[in-house]
């Protein structure tokens, strides 16, 4: 079993001005991932994933997800190639439906979802390769467009999803998929079984996959744990997220890794006290169990 990425999610729940405290503490700890997520109507994912590549220097930024109902791709390809010559290699993106909820709300929900993605990640995935893209599909219309500041190299991007047609769309085309936050143990199995299976069947390996993981620690963890769940809709689980002392969290996170999971995104409750603190315990507490774990062949 190797050693999956660990990072911290800092949620759309707390204010962008915590922001850097958090990804300077992130890095401070040697974690390896920051995640950042684009809700509606909160932060805007490259705006704060910006920020916090700025404010730090080696550790990756992650935005998890761009929905692509919301993003003219045009835009979204030259965010990109800026965000990635500006801070080479330190860059994780990842695209997808969005909540079909909110897309509805500011008017841009699409009638096929994944015919608009598949568009989406075609056209975005030449822009970024630096070709001239003229394509007339269903939804996306391209005259002539090539970037002039394309990125140096290949751009990996990450496609997530939670249905079983999107997981499959994105084993058989992304570069990593991204999970859903919220899922049980046995869920996270079963998709990656299925990412698995969907690589395969085009004659891929299975791509990385990273997991949001619900998280607290101190006296009042498994309480907050278990709101956090119910806040999710999944109040009559108990797989989902964990709570408890380094020993704990660090054998959850094994345990994923031994499924295919390849990036952990610690993922604190809403109402977390202490976000540099959570840091500071992953990277001093969790992170040397799961190092020592891998040495011994556990």
């Amino acid at each position: 079993m190797g050693i999956p990425a660990l990072g911290i999610t800092f949620l759309p729940a707390f204010a962008p001005e915590q922001l850097r405290e958090v990804a300077t503490a992130a890095e401070g700890a040697g974690l390896d991932e920051l995640w950042l997520w684009e809700d509606c109507f909160r932060h805007g994912g490259l705006v704060t994933a910006s920020s916090a590549l700025a404010w730090t220097d080696d550790i990756k930024v992650g935005v998890g997800l761009l929905p692509v109902p919301l993003r003219n791709v045009g835009v979204t390809a030259m965010e990109l190639a800026s965000l990635h010559r500006l801070f080479p290699g330190r860059v994780i993106a990842g695209i997808g439906h969005g909540v079909q909820h909110w897309m509805g709300q500011v008017g841009v929900k699409a009638a096929s979802p994944m015919t608009l993605l598949g568009e989406y990640d075609s056209v975005l995935r030449d822009l970024l390769a630096g070709e001239e893209v003229t394509f007339d599909g269903e939804y996306l219309h391209i005259d002539a467009v090539k970037l002039n500041w394309p990125p140096e190299g290949r751009v990996p991007l990450l496609v997530g999803g939670e249905g079983p047609r999107s997981l499959g769309f994105a084993a058989r085309r992304g570069d990593g998929v991204l999970l859903t936050a919220g899922l049980g143990e046995d869920e996270v199995a079963a998709a990656c079984d299925l990412i698995r299976a969907e690589a395969a069947d085009v004659g891929r390996t299975m791509p990385p996959v990273v997991v949001p993981l619900i998280t607290a620690i101190g006296p009042d963890a498994a309480e907050r744990v278990a709101a956090e769940v119910v806040r999710w809709g999944k109040s009559d689980r108990d797989d989902v997220g964990v709570s408890g002392d380094a020993e704990t969290i660090a054998a959850t996170i094994a345990r994923l890794a031994e499924m295919g999971v390849t990036s952990v995104a610690i993922q604190p409750t809403e109402d977390e006290p202490d976000l540099p603190g959570l840091c500071r315990f992953l990277g001093e507490r969790v992170r040397p169990i799961l190092s020592g774990s891998a040495r011994s062949g556990r």
